[in-house]
């Protein structure tokens, strides 16, 4: 049989109850991510406006979850519709996937704000490397069978459907970004052992004036693949000024007692009226933090054209 190095197959194995229970890449700074959850958020904001993200997850950890991201929206036709691609890479061990998403949004107005009404299409590549150097054969090839040999890859097509309302002072989204359940084995034998299942998505978020000069946003991330347990965020972020940003994240689950996954830190600052950046540190709460030196995830926002008036644009409001 071949084996893995003992720390890349324990990445491995614990990799995959992670993804049996969100299929989905996980982000500390989902609020500034809406597009990755929810077709319908595309074009809600006035500026085209370009995201990229990039998360070290377990640090220190050979072989860990790594995942990268770029988002764009544009809003098209005074607001009335919208457009959004993201392209997203996560690798974990020898296994890699780079998914291509493209929205479509129609923001409907309602007195109080706009209800952005999406759906998306996407294509999905998968792809493992029993080639790695990091794999150890304890037999020759020719005599082992029941590891699949070489470089592996499949693509996948599927489309998705994401309501998202934003108002004055809050905002709420609810998506399912896979709608099909493709088979995603590589084996070309009878029977299907995986499968890319339905997840719901639903997020909200409101803000609060507390002194001058001061905004607190209180949100939350849902998410639930079917006949999995669930997962959730639970965060407040505090605006100053409307150009420094700092906040925290509580994540729900875990092995140790229902502590928690997680702890969140995170700080950023409006760099210019066009450029936010933002960074997160992961304190690991489960067993697992004995091995590792948390998480790490970076966000750089461009607005293309912020709005007029405004020197700074709080990239944490509801819009």
């Amino acid at each position: 049989m071949k084996q893995l190095q003992k720390s890349l197959w324990f990445v491995l194995l614990l990799g995959a109850q992670v993804l049996w229970a969100q299929q989905e890449p996980m982000q500390t700074q989902f609020m500034f991510n809406k597009l990755s959850y929810n077709p319908g958020y595309a074009g809600s904001f006035e500026s085209p406006t370009l995201t990229v993200l990039n998360r070290h997850q377990w640090v220190g950890i050979e072989g860990a979850p790594n995942n990268q991201v770029f988002s764009f929206t544009q809003p098209l036709l005074s607001n009335h519709f919208g457009l959004g691609l993201n392209l997203t890479r996560q690798s974990i061990t020898i296994n890699r996937s780079i998914s291509a998403e493209l929205s479509y949004a129609y923001q409907m107005a309602l007195p109080r704000g706009y209800l952005g009404i999406g759906l998306m299409v996407s294509m999905r590549q998968f792809r493992q490397n029993w080639m790695d150097d990091r794999i150890i054969t304890s037999q020759p090839t020719s005599v082992d069978n029941g590891v699949p040999d070489g470089i592996q890859g499949k693509l996948v097509p599927n489309f998705g459907f994401g309501v998202f309302y934003t108002g004055p002072r809050w905002y709420a989204g609810a998506s399912v970004p896979r709608l099909v359940a493709n088979n995603i084995d590589f084996s070309q034998k009878e029977g299907i052992l995986s499968r890319e299942v339905q997840q719901l998505n639903l997020m909200t978020g409101v803000a609060f004036d507390v002194s001058d000069g001061v905004t607190l946003t209180p949100q939350m991330l849902f998410r639930y693949v079917f006949n999995a347990p669930p997962d959730l965020d639970v965060n407040v972020m505090a605006s100053i000024q409307e150009k420094f940003h700092t906040g925290i994240t509580y994540r729900v689950g875990g092995d140790t007692n229902n502590f928690g996954e997680s702890v969140d830190v995170m700080a950023g600052v409006q760099a210019t009226s066009n450029l936010m950046v933002l960074l997160s540190y992961d304190i690991g709460l489960t067993l697992l933090r004995r091995f590792h030196n948390g998480s790490i995830e970076a966000t750089a926002r461009w607005w293309f054209n912020p709005p007029e008036g405004n020197q700074v644009v709080n990239p944490n409001r509801p819009f």
